[in-house]
């Protein structure tokens, strides 16, 4: 009866396992939700030295086939009135917001509105060069579209003035030859969303979106509305934290816009392994890389920082607005970090995920600089894969002069524009320093010099 009880409250199926008693089975799951409490606790820690040590501020949350690892909000929501962040605190996404265009779009492709294959001068004829570029160049940047517009999203310009300046904007190659991240293109679908469903572009993706997923916290900004528990966003200046600029959220949708909370992404994340917003055709087209910088559709499929596993991810990041969407689909991870004061999000997802793939991942610290031996130096510099080590009047520099490498050892640096990145050199059994190993947000990578 007590067995009986204790599995009850742990939660553990009555079924006998082969080849185990009973007594085993308890053991062996209590073991397995010790090791599941310790993962939670690595989390937490890594994430409060974040906060402390760097000045995380926001929210993050970590999910494994339904089982919450960490939910957490760190730092201030204002820092003017002290108020702290929640786990229900909204967040601008900036480029997050791609995936929901992305899949707006496929929603009209489904319901035969419009094709992967319909030119640009179908929805915009007096767009330069609009019948080279399709829909799917759009969504899978390879249209030429040149990154951005910046400098008219802190504008005060009207809609039609700002799509008039757009247009001037010349393409950065020939449309279909290759890919390049665009904002522009993704802007464009905001709009082709517009004229295709007869809705603005807000209120068809609450309607077909963020309603039918039950995202009740998630919405597109616009220049008027007051959005309770909205986080106000700060950037770093020379002078410290200050408030971000103004932004004007009447046009700049498509590729930024979106707020939302971490548990509303987490519905989102869930809903994209079901059929309810995408049969699995359009999902499939949405998952797919194209071209040579694993592109899909509104995500980015096995970057470079998938920890050699099944990552479907994309980050965001405008001013202080710093957002990171991770899904590990193999292992039913979802991770993610929102922050409102410009704290590297992609960065801390990818520590996180580090931690939950079982790899040794540093906490963050205090760094100082010391006096160290530079006479090492000349041994030091050189190429180990693709960074480049070089020497200068006595001073070490990542891959320019513009990035030094400050002493906090005889081997170890830290980076000058982020002391969250440190480079420490490895002697061999030769006893020449053949390797570094850079550490990213706490997680070590190898990297061998070159003959």
């Amino acid at each position: 009866m007590k067995n009986s009880k204790l599995i009850f409250l742990l939660g553990i199926s009555l079924l006998p396992f082969k080849g185990f008693s009973q007594n085993k089975v308890i053991e062996r799951n209590v073991n397995v939700t010790k090791n599941r409490i310790s993962l939670s606790d690595k989390l937490s820690q890594y994430m409060k030295a974040q906060a402390d040590v760097n000045g995380f501020s926001g929210t993050v949350l970590i999910v494994r086939k339904d089982d919450i690892l960490l939910r957490e909000a760190y730092g201030l929501a204002d820092y003017e009135w002290n108020i702290k962040n929640t786990i229900d605190t909204k967040f601008q996404l900036a480029s997050v917001t791609k995936q929901f265009t992305a899949a707006a779009i496929l929603q009209l492709v489904e319901k035969g509105k419009l094709s992967l294959d319909d030119k640009l001068n179908t929805f915009f004829p007096d767009y330069p060069n609009a019948e080279s570029v399709t829909i799917h160049m759009l969504l899978s940047h390879s249209s030429g579209l040149s990154l951005g517009f910046k400098d008219l999203a802190l504008s005060t310009i009207s809609p039609d003035s700002a799509y008039n300046e757009i247009k001037k904007i010349p393409y950065e190659f020939s449309p279909g030859t290759k890919s390049e991240y665009s904002n522009i293109g993704y802007y464009l679908l905001g709009k082709i969303i517009e004229k295709v469903s007869g809705e603005k572009y807000a209120v068809f993706l609450k309607k077909n979106i963020f309603e039918k997923v039950g995202m009740q916290n998630t919405g597109i900004s616009n220049n008027d509305s007051i959005i309770l528990k909205k986080a106000k966003v700060y950037h770093h200046t020379e002078n410290g934290l200050a408030h971000n600029p103004y932004i004007n959220w009447e046009f700049n949708v498509g590729h930024d816009g979106a707020y939302s909370t971490v548990e509303d992404l987490a519905l989102w994340d869930k809903a994209l392994y079901g059929t309810t917003i995408l049969s699995k055709k359009m999902k499939k087209r949405m998952f797919t890389s194209y071209k040579d910088q694993n592109f899909g559709y509104g995500f980015l499929i096995n970057p470079f920082y998938n920890q050699g596993h099944q990552l479907i991810a994309h980050d965001g990041g405008f001013f202080g607005t710093m957002t990171s969407f991770n899904r590990y689909t193999d292992d039913g991870l979802f991770i993610t970090v929102l922050s409102n004061n410009q704290s590297p999000a992609y960065m801390l997802a990818y520590g996180l995920a580090a931690i939950c793939f079982d790899k040794e991942v540093e906490l963050p610290y205090h760094h100082q600089k010391v006096k160290n031996n530079g006479g090492l130096y000349p041994l030091f510099k050189g190429n180990y894969d693709d960074i480049k080590i070089l020497e200068n009047n006595g001073k070490l520099y990542y891959n320019d002069l513009d990035t030094e490498l400050f002493p906090e050892s005889d081997t170890k640096f830290f980076r000058s524009d982020d002391d969250n990145r440190t480079v420490e050199f490895i002697k061999d059994s030769k006893g020449k320093y053949s390797t570094i190993k850079l550490t990213k947000a706490g997680v070590g990578e190898i990297r061998k010099k070159k003959d």
